[in-house]
């Protein structure tokens, strides 16, 4: 038998997606996974705890990777902010090759179970853009820089599966008025601290805003479902 050093996880990864269009991030898609491979049942249990939704999650994060490694690829140095915020949203997008197999994702992940999972990715998405375009702050704008652009990055990836323009130029102009939106939203918060009248009535809320912090990183471990190779 060949030896390979790619891990089980990946192998399984590589071999769902095949099925993923038909069967969906299922039970029937993980063991399908595991046939396509000869990766060992309990091998296979032990990397993905909950079988398929565990490759979904890894599947997400596989795209946050590419769209690093993309972004290291291209000149971002002269745009304006916004537009490298932008950059980064479509980057995401552009690294999928199947929709169906993120319009599978998007139905497991509204599911009430799997839901707190499909939040923590997108937050873990949007964490990794404001991160690589070198994001400092660790007050509470660490938090609603993420949150908007949660939302922003969500209602994009919605309009886009749906998008049949060409090239899908439609969705870069949808992801331009949202972001515009956003902008629009912090000239407001501006012109209201620059408001003599309304920063006095906003410094209570202000005041104890400031007091919150961003959260400190912690190790980034591959727990649960982790795999290291056995010596030999």
């Amino acid at each position: 038998m060949t030896e390979t050093t790619q891990n089980p996880k990946d192998q399984l990864l590589e071999a769902a997606l095949m099925h993923v269009p038909f069967d969906g991030w299922s039970e029937a898609t993980f063991q399908a996974a595991i046939a396509d491979t000869g990766v060992d049942s309990t091998i296979a249990r032990a990397v993905c705890p909950r079988g398929s939704v565990d490759l979904a999650v890894a599947f997400h994060k596989q795209g946050d990777a590419k769209m690093l490694e993309r972004m290291k690829s291209e000149d971002l140095s002269e745009m304006k902010f916004r537009d490298k915020i932008a950059a980064m949203v479509r980057f995401r997008l552009e690294v999928v090759t199947d929709k169906e197999v993120v319009r599978r994702g998007t139905t497991l992940f509204a599911l009430p179970q799997h839901a707190p999972d499909g939040a923590k990715l997108v937050w873990g998405t949007c964490d990794a853009i404001w991160d690589a375009l070198g994001d400092t702050s660790d007050d509470v704008n660490w938090y609603t820089k993420r949150a908007t652009l949660s939302a922003v990055y969500s209602a994009s990836v919605l309009f886009w599966l749906g998008d049949t323009s060409d090239g899908h130029q439609a969705t870069w102009e949808f992801l331009d008025r949202r972001i515009e939106n956003v902008m629009q939203i912090e000239k407001l918060k501006a012109q209201v601290n620059n408001s003599p009248t309304l920063s006095r009535l906003m410094a209570g809320p202000n005041w104890l805003l400031s007091h919150v912090k961003a959260p400190n990183r912690l190790p980034k471990m591959n727990l649960p479902g982790s795999w290291t190779s056995p010596r030999r």
